[in-house]
């Protein structure tokens, strides 16, 4: 069986209780929770400044980002592009190599 593994984020309540953002999307049962605080940048981090006005000009222009499925599905893209272009040089390889041993 294989085990899924989901990362989340939450908070730690006061009394110590943790809250997660989403539903996790795995059975009902026992899970083992690792906890790794995540620090806050202040507000004057020149990086954090950068980002914000990044995602604030995005945001001004429209921009909407590329899901998941649309990341993978140009990927799978790429991938088969690439493949056949490996096959394309493959061929011409071997056409080469004919030539060069009736030429010999």
């Amino acid at each position: 069986m294989t085990a899924s593994v989901v990362t989340v984020q939450g908070t730690v309540n006061a009394d110590g209780t943790l809250q997660v953002e989403k539903k996790l999307a795995l059975p009902a049962g026992r899970v083992q929770v690792t906890v790794v605080p995540i620090p806050d940048l202040p507000k004057n981090d020149p990086f954090w400044q950068m980002l914000q006005g990044i995602w604030a000009g995005q945001e001004a222009r429209g921009h909407v980002a590329r899901s998941a499925k649309e990341v993978e599905a140009e990927r799978q893209a790429l991938r088969e592009d690439w493949e056949q272009r490996m096959l394309r040089i493959q061929h011409l390889q071997e056409e080469a190599r004919g030539l060069r041993e009736r030429g010999a």
